[in-house]
C-alpha cells in the first residue's frame, strides 16, 4: 500500500488497497490515521458490495438509517442511494444531493463526524466532487476577520436548501416559514474550533447553511458569507475529485467543505452514501 498526499491542504489516497486488505488492523489503522490527519481519504476502484460498505462504515463508528425512508437501500437504511437513476417511473435515490458548498449536516445540532462515500455507477466527465479544507480556510482569514470572530456563535439552517414537497402546496410564505421552523429550527454553534485529533484550527460554517453570525449586522454577514465564499471556492484551495468506477470516499464531516458538480443530461449517476458518527 502507498499513500499519496492530494494537495498540500485536504487528501490522502490509499493506492493497492482491495476490501480484504482493510481486514488487516495495520492496513485500517492507516485509513483511520489518514482520515484524520489529512480529513479526506480515496481508494480507487475498491469492490465493495453495499452489505460490506455498511460493515467497514461501522468499523469506525456507527452508520446511522438515513432519515428519508423511500430512499434507502433495501435492507440496509444505513445506505443513503444519491442517482438520478429512473426505475420502473420511479426515481431509485435522491437526485442533486449537495450541489453547493457545505459541511455536513452542520444545521443540526450533533451532526454524524464521518461520511463514506463509494461509487456504484459514476461517469468520469461529470458529476464530480470539490473539496476544500476548513483549517485552511480558517488559516487565510485576514487578522482582522479572525478576531471579529473569535468566540463568536453562528446559527446554522437548512431553509436555504429545503426542498418545497407535495404537501407544502397551497400554503402561504408565512405559513412556509412556520412549518421549517417547527420542523427544522435553527441551531447554533462556534464558529471557531479545534479538531480533536490534530489540535488544529477550523472554521465551521459555509453561507449555505448560515443564517447569521451572533452580534453581526445585516453588512457584517453579508461582507462575511462573501469572503467566505470566496475563501472556500479559490480555486488553489479545492480539490476536485474526478470519480472512476468504485472509488470509495470518506471525510470528516465538520472540517471538510464540499461541494457536488452538475452531471450532464443524460448520463446516469449513483453513489451509496453512509453517514457515520463516533463511538
Amino acid at each position: 500500500m502507498d499513500k499519496i498526499e492530494l494537495t498540500p491542504f485536504i487528501g490522502t489516497e490509499l493506492t493497492g488497497v482491495t476490501y480484504e486488505d482493510l481486514h488487516k488492523d495495520d492496513v485500517f489503522d492507516e485509513l483511520v490515521t489518514a482520515l484524520h490527519e489529512r480529513e479526506l481519504v480515496i481508494i480507487r476502484g475498491i469492490d465493495v458490495t453495499p452489505r460490506q460498505q455498511v460493515d467497514l462504515a461501522a468499523r469506525i463508528g456507527r452508520p446511522i438509517p438515513f432519515v428519508l425512508e423511500q430512499y434507502r437501500f433495501p435492507e440496509l437504511p444505513e445506505i443513503m442511494i444519491s442517482s438520478n437513476e429512473v426505475r420502473e417511473a420511479k426515481p431509485i435515490g435522491v437526485a442533486r444531493v449537495g450541489n453547493f458548498w457545505h459541511q455536513d449536516s452542520s444545521f443540526v445540532a450533533e451532526p454524524a463526524e464521518y461520511t463514506m462515500l463509494h461509487g456504484v455507477n459514476v461517469p468520469q466527465t461529470s458529476g464530480h466532487t470539490l473539496f476544500a479544507s476548513a483549517t485552511d480556510v480558517y488559516d487565510r482569514l485576514p487578522d482582522d476577520w479572525k478576531k471579529k470572530i473569535d468566540d463568536r456563535k453562528a446559527w446554522h439552517t437548512v431553509a436555504k436548501r429545503l426542498r418545497i414537497r407535495g404537501e407544502h402546496v397551497g400554503l402561504s410564505t408565512a405559513e412556509y416559514k412556520a412549518w421549517i421552523e417547527e420542523h427544522h429550527p435553527k441551531v447554533r454553534h462556534p464558529l471557531v474550533r479545534q479538531d480533536p485529533f490534530s489540535g488544529k484550527t477550523y472554521l465551521y460554517g459555509a453561507p449555505e447553511y448560515l443564517d447569521s453570525v451572533e452580534g453581526f449586522d445585516a453588512n457584517e454577514n453579508e461582507a462575511f458569507f462573501a469572503l467566505l465564499d470566496s475563501l472556500i471556492q479559490d480555486p488553489e484551495h479545492v480539490y476536485t475529485h474526478r470519480w472512476t468506477p468504485r472509488d470509495l470516499v470518506v471525510w470528516k464531516t465538520a472540517t471538510t467543505l464540499h461541494a457536488a458538480t452538475d452531471v450532464e443530461p443524460g448520463v446516469a449517476r449513483t453513489v451509496h452514501r453512509v453517514s457515520i458518527e463516533a463511538r
